[in-house]
């Protein structure tokens, strides 16, 4: 097998775009004003609140990433080239052949829940329906898992901010009282800063919560939709195929 040999000048490009920003940072650094000197300065003005919704940050981290994995690599199938694979099995009676099919992806949503209805292709419709309606319900609470967290954490994160706030503000009237006139400004600016910055950190994270939660969650609606929506052309598919008649995949491919 050949393969294709990318141009010189090609490589030359794609080594200065990736090598660039590395530059551009490394300079950043060492005259001290570079993004991590941003971060390390922002760290310090917060307070001791940004470092406690760090936690916050790290768990949601978690299971983003880890929801992420699962639903795009793991449960997740090309419904459509799935189940055209499924009815050509079924329709040739060869219903083993398609159990196997599905055994090819074990953890994906929809093989899982037409590997049951295949499991009682010869005993009904009425057995085929409940394997069906047993196995969505088994795998339902599997995809939906953990991703209702992150919309809690998005909430525990903005009170970590409020809280950093008025403890800023607190530490920063108290302070004022006990030193010379001439400090006050400065303690006073020294303490509203540190709780603008906690408020700031606290939004920040709970808006980038919601955004990945709301992003799970349709792609977890995709999946059951898709389920839903397969699973009841399986049973009619099943049942008919007994009888010689078209199947609900057939009927969807033909032009109205």
């Amino acid at each position: 097998m050949m393969t294709k040999r990318v141009p010189v000048s090609v490589k030359t490009i794609l080594v200065v775009l990736l090598l660039a920003p590395v530059t551009v940072w490394a300079a950043e650094e060492a005259t001290g004003e570079g993004f991590m000197s941003q971060i390390r300065d922002f760290f310090e003005a917060g307070g001791t609140f940004i470092y406690v919704n760090c936690v916050t940050l790290a768990w949601g981290l978690a299971i983003i990433i880890e929801r992420m994995f699962f639903i795009f690599f793991r449960y997740n199938v090309n419904a459509e080239a799935f189940m055209a694979q499924i009815q050509k099995l079924v329709m040739a009676n060869n219903i083993e052949r398609a159990i196997k099919l599905c055994n090819a992806a074990p953890a994906a949503a929809l093989p899982r829940v037409v590997k049951a209805g295949l499991t009682r292709a010869n005993r009904g419709a009425g057995e085929i329906r409940n394997a069906v309606e047993e196995a969505m319900l088994e795998i339902v609470p599997v995809l939906h898992k953990r991703t209702g967290n992150l919309a809690e954490l998005a909430n525990i994160a903005t009170l970590l901010g409020l809280l950093g706030t008025i403890v800023g503000l607190v530490a920063a009237f108290g302070a004022t009282g006990a030193v010379s006139p001439e400090l006050k400004a400065q303690m006073l600016a020294a303490g509203v800063s540190e709780a603008l910055y906690t408020t700031a950190f606290g939004l920040g994270i709970a808006v980038f919560f919601m955004l990945a939660h709301m992003f799970l969650v349709n792609m977890t609606k995709k999946i059951i939709d898709e389920i839903d929506q397969w699973s009841v052309k399986l049973e009619n598919l099943l049942v008919s195929r007994g009888k010689g008649g078209v199947s609900a995949l057939d009927r969807t491919e033909q032009p109205s």
